[in-house]
C-alpha cells in the first residue's frame, strides 16, 4: 500500500485531497492510502470570516467538515511537529499531547499560514486577528459587550473608548472586517437606543491607498464608501504600542480604545521554519510543478509555499484563496503523476479578479478585469462566495443568511462562545497545550 500524507486542511490541502481521491478512484488505483492531518476537522472558508465577525453568517456554515466532504480520505486530527525526510515519517501530536509517527511515500506540505506579527509592544496580548472562527466570534462578542458596557458606563471618556474600534490593515480582509463590524454596531445602536455615530471606527494602514489589490479606481471607490459609513481611514499610519485601554500610533498620537483587530497579512506556518529547507519570504521554495527541490516525493503549495508565478517571472503567487484552490488541484494531478497515473504539469494561474464586500448594499469587484462597484458588484461578490464554498448545504445556509440580511436586522447577541484566550494569535496556529491545575 502506497501512503500519501497531506499536512493541513486549508484550501490547498482540502482541494488536493478531494481531487486526488477522485482521480485515483477514476483510474481504479485502490492501492493508495490518502491521509489528511490537521489540528481541526474542517476546511475553513476564510473569506467569510468578516461576515462571521459582523454577525451576518453563522460560524458553522463557513466550516466544511472533512468527514462529510472527503470520500476515500482518512482524516487525522492533530498537528505535525516534525518531518523526517530520510525516514519518511511525520510526527503527529493530538489534542491530548500524545505523539506518534506516520509513514509516508508521498508528502504534501500545505500547513497554510498564520497572522504576521511585528515587534509592537502589547500587540500579542491586547490585539486579536481574523484567521480562525474563534477570533471572528471573539471580535463579534467583544464589540457587542463593549457597546453594552458603554451604554451604562458613568465615565464618559471610558464609554467613548469602549465605542472605539481600531482595525489595522486596509487590505480586503481588514476593510471587510471594518464594514461588517460597522453594520453590526449600527444594528446594536438601533436596538440599544443610542446614536450609531457615537461608535467610532478607525482603519489604519501604512499603504498609500485602501485595497491596492483591486487597483486605484476601485480602491478610491472603496475609500469613499468607508468614509460615507463613518469609518476614519488613516493611511501611512500603524500601531506603535498597544495597551488594554488605548493605543499609540506611529505618528505618536493616542487613541483610547478597548478593541484592536490586527489584519495585516500572513506568513508561512511555524512548521515551515523547522523543516531545514530553503525558504523565500518565510515560505517554502518549490518548483513550478510544486515539488520541493531535492525531494522529488515531497510537494507543497498554498500560503506556506513560494510558488513561482510563471506569468510574472521572478515573482511568487500571492497567498489568496483563489491561488490556493487551484494549486490544490494541480497538486493532486502531480502527486498522481508521481505514482504513475497521468502526467504532471506546471502551475499557471490566470487571475480571475477579486471581490470585496463593503457592507449593506455595496461592494467592489473586478471579475475578469471588469471593474464593478455598488449593487452589481454586490451581486457578483455574494454570488461568487456562494458558488465557491465546496459543499451544497453550506452554500444553501450562506445564501439563506444573505437573503435574511435583506429583510431583517442582524441578531445583537453576545454568546461568549470564544474567550480572549481562545482568540489569541498563538491559539490559531494549532492545538494549544491543555490547561492544567
Amino acid at each position: 500500500m502506497t501512503s500519501v500524507v497531506i499536512v493541513g486542511s486549508g484550501f490547498t490541502g482540502f482541494e488536493c485531497a478531494r481531487a486526488l481521491s477522485r482521480r485515483l478512484r477514476k483510474v481504479g488505483a485502490d492501492n493508495v492510502d490518502i491521509s489528511i492531518v490537521s489540528p481541526v476537522d474542517y476546511m475553513l472558508y476564510t473569506p467569510l470570516l468578516p461576515d462571521v465577525a459582523g454577525g451576518l453568517v453563522d460560524a458553522r456554515f463557513v466550516a466544511i467538515p472533512l468527514a462529510n466532504s472527503l470520500r476515500g480520505v482518512r482524516a487525522i486530527r492533530g498537528r505535525v511537529d516534525e518531518v523526517d525526510f530520510a525516514g519518511r515519517t511525520v510526527t503527529v501530536t493530538d489534542s491530548e499531547e500524545r505523539s506518534r509517527a506516520l509513514q509516508w511515500d508521498r508528502l504534501v506540505l500545505t500547513p497554510g499560514s498564520v497572522t504576521r506579527l511585528f515587534d509592537v509592544p502589547g500587540l500579542a496580548e491586547h490585539a486579536r486577528g481574523l484567521k480562525s472562527t474563534a477570533e471572528a466570534l471573539y471580535l463579534r462578542d467583544h464589540v457587542l459587550e463593549q457597546l453594552q458596557l458603554a451604554n451604562v458606563d458613568d465615565d464618559p471618556g471610558r464609554a467613548a473608548a469602549r465605542r472605539t474600534i481600531v482595525v489595522v490593515g486596509a487590505s480586503y480582509s481588514g476593510t471587510e472586517l471594518a464594514v461588517q463590524l460597522r453594520a453590526l454596531a449600527d444594528t446594536a445602536a438601533k436596538h440599544m437606543g443610542f446614536d450609531p455615530g457615537e461608535v467610532k471606527f478607525v482603519l489604519l494602514d501604512l499603504a498609500e491607498q485602501v485595497m491596492p489589490e483591486v487597483g486605484e479606481k476601485l480602491g478610491a471607490a472603496a475609500q469613499r464608501v468607508l468614509r460615507a459609513r463613518g469609518i476614519d481611514v488613516r493611511l501611512g499610519v500603524t500601531l506603535k504600542e498597544v495597551h488594554p485601554e488605548h493605543v499609540v500610533l506611529s505618528d505618536d498620537s493616542l487613541l483610547r480604545t478597548h478593541t484592536v483587530a490586527w489584519v495585516t497579512g500572513v506568513t508561512g506556518a511555524p512548521l515551515i521554519e523547522r523543516l531545514g529547507l530553503e525558504t523565500e519570504r518565510g515560505r517554502l521554495k518549490v518548483t513550478t510543478e510544486l515539488q520541493v527541490p531535492g525531494h522529488p516525493d515531497v510537494f507543497s503549495a498554498g500560503d506556506a509555499a513560494a510558488v513561482p508565478d510563471v506569468t510574472q517571472p521572478g515573482k511568487i503567487t500571492p497567498p489568496t484563496a483563489q491561488h490556493a484552490t487551484r494549486q490544490g488541484k494541480t497538486l493532486a494531478r502531480n502527486v498522481a503523476a508521481s505514482l504513475g497515473y497521468g502526467k504532471a504539469k506546471r502551475y499557471k494561474h490566470r487571475n480571475m479578479g477579486l471581490v470585496v464586500d463593503l457592507g449593506p448594499r455595496y461592494a467592489v469587484a473586478n471579475p475578469l478585469n471588469i471593474q464593478l462597484s455598488g449593487f452589481p458588484a454586490k451581486v457578483v461578490t455574494r454570488g461568487y462566495h456562494v458558488m465557491a464554498i465546496p459543499r451544497g448545504v453550506n452554500r444553501w445556509a450562506v445564501a439563506l443568511a444573505y437573503l435574511t440580511d435583506l429583510f431583517w436586522d442582524r441578531s445583537v447577541v453576545s454568546f461568549g462562545l470564544s474567550s480572549s484566550e481562545d482568540a489569541q494569535f498563538s491559539a490559531s496556529e494549532g492545538i494549544p497545550v491543555p490547561k492544567r491545575d
